[in-house]
């Protein structure tokens, strides 16, 4: 039964997404990222971008001994993620929080998280980088989605859309942050709309 439940939450925040025009990740980018937390199996997580659910739900789904926070700034994003994953059935292994990411307290967080999943405004993924690194254990893990844009990442920036660019711009200079960064062995999955993932040394 309790199967049963979670398919047909899952199955309305996939109509509600579509009805709403609400982003969640992708099917294959999903796929990806929870295969990716399967190998690691981190105990304590941190989703900074949690729209309504869907992605904490998939995570609690596949990683049944996590323990999961996550932060939405959008009110009614916000209300439809409690509403989801209460009727998921992961209530007590998912905290949402509704506050702006970059303003959030620390404090009111775990000291320490295993993996960090950054999806959430993607011009902003270096500020998310700067507030919540000290988070995570050595030998943690942060995944970012979204780093192709949908192929704008891979296209001259003069051909890119002027209201993105400044978005791509900063995404770009993230990932060359990161591909640099003398404390994180970085690598980048061409999967779903492109994961990074950072292992902390």
């Amino acid at each position: 039964m309790a199967n049963d439940q979670l398919s047909a939450t899952l199955g309305a925040i996939q109509a509600y997404a579509a009805l709403e025009h609400v982003p969640i990740m992708e099917d294959q980018g999903i796929r990806e990222l929870v295969g990716l937390l399967k190998i690691q199996q981190p105990k304590q997580i941190l989703e900074i971008g949690a729209a309504i659910g869907f992605s904490a739900i998939k995570i609690a789904e596949a990683l049944p001994a996590s323990e999961l926070d996550t932060v939405e700034r959008d009110e009614t994003r916000y209300q439809k993620a409690v509403e989801f994953i209460a009727q998921s059935g992961f209530s007590d292994r998912i905290r949402i929080f509704h506050a702006d990411a970059l303003e959030l307290s620390l404090a009111d967080l775990k000291k320490q998280y295993d993996a960090i999943f950054i999806d959430a405004a993607k011009g902003q993924y270096e500020r998310f980088f700067d507030k919540y690194e000290e988070l995570l254990a050595t030998g943690g893990i942060i995944y970012c989605d979204n780093m192709a844009m949908h192929g704008l990442s891979d296209i001259p920036l003069s051909e890119v859309p002027r209201r993105k660019r400044t978005m791509i711009r900063n995404l770009a200079a993230f990932k060359e942050h990161m591909l640099n960064h003398p404390g994180y062995d970085t690598e980048l999955l061409s999967s779903g709309d492109g994961i990074m993932i950072c292992r902390k040394k």
